[in-house]
């Protein structure tokens, strides 16, 4: 695996005329991302992994310094793996200027985390475009998890870049937890809460396949969840799994969920 720190000798080493995959993270890797890398590296001759914590994509500084971070413990993965290719780019090299730093969305766009996290998808945006302006991989390698992201993205890259999203799957642990970096901020017992609220609202989504009349329940099971200790809802949603809109049906439904587990936020879709 060859490590860069610059872009610039990204572009002077690698051809990103061949069929390069990407996969940008913010690094603390688990299995999540190393399914993404999978993919790439089933789907593309070579595969870039990015690990990059984005200052523009935190509307708290306090979460931006509680961040996990492990980069010696991620390059190892890596090398496990046999990604080809990993950028550890700096800050001032991404952003050169303020003006780069955001992004802005559509007022329609602000709905769900876009809502809750003034400013995080404008910077979620503002990395992806910095990095896709500096080199042109094939495809970029996105999970499910952060659905409202791979929406976001997937539509801002449609109309500039030729650069195409592959969207994978959420990886759940035998508890049902999506998994996410922050994860690792939780003790077993949050866990064991976050896989009460997942199992929850899988069975609730699984009646709704079968019959949207069980939508009348959403305020109780929002009210259950709320009751459990030290856990705080943010939004429990659900929407169309198409444009995000309100008005769905059992075929294209997916609930989204954001709350705080303690003081860790998470978030998750069904």
């Amino acid at each position: 695996m060859i490590i860069f720190k610059s872009i610039n000798k990204l572009n002077k080493e690698v051809n990103f005329k061949a069929k390069v995959g990407f996969v940008p993270t913010m690094g603390s890797l688990h299995k999540g991302h190393i399914s993404l890398i999978k993919s790439s590296k089933r789907i593309c001759s070579k595969t870039l992994v990015s690990i990059f914590i984005n200052p523009s994509q935190f509307n708290k500084i306090r979460d931006l310094k509680k961040y996990p971070k492990n980069l010696k413990k991620d390059v190892k993965i890596l090398k496990k793996l046999k990604v080809d290719y990993l950028l550890t780019p700096n800050v001032n090299e991404i952003y050169s200027s303020k003006k780069d730093k955001k992004i802005k969305l559509n007022h329609k766009d602000k709905i769900l985390c876009a809502k809750y996290r003034p400013g995080h998808f404008e910077g979620v945006l503002a990395v992806i475009n910095r990095f896709l302006v500096n080199f042109k991989p094939k495809y970029v390698f996105l999970g499910e998890k952060d659905y409202q992201q791979l929406f976001l993205i997937r539509k801002f890259i449609k109309k500039k870049f030729k650069t195409k999203i592959f969207p994978c799957k959420t990886v759940r642990d035998d508890k049902k937890v999506a998994l996410s970096s922050r994860n690792i901020l939780l003790s077993n017992e949050d866990i064991k809460k976050s896989s009460t609220i997942a199992i929850m609202l899988l069975k609730f989504k699984n009646q709704l396949k079968k019959d949207l009349l069980f939508k009348k329940n959403l305020d109780k099971i929002l009210f259950k969840i709320d009751n459990i200790k030290d856990i705080k809802i943010e939004y429990l949603e659900i929407r169309n799994k198409n444009n995000l809109s309100t008005n769905y049906n059992k075929n294209n439904l997916k609930i989204f969920l954001a709350y705080y587990n303690k003081n860790v936020r998470l978030i998750d879709n069904y």
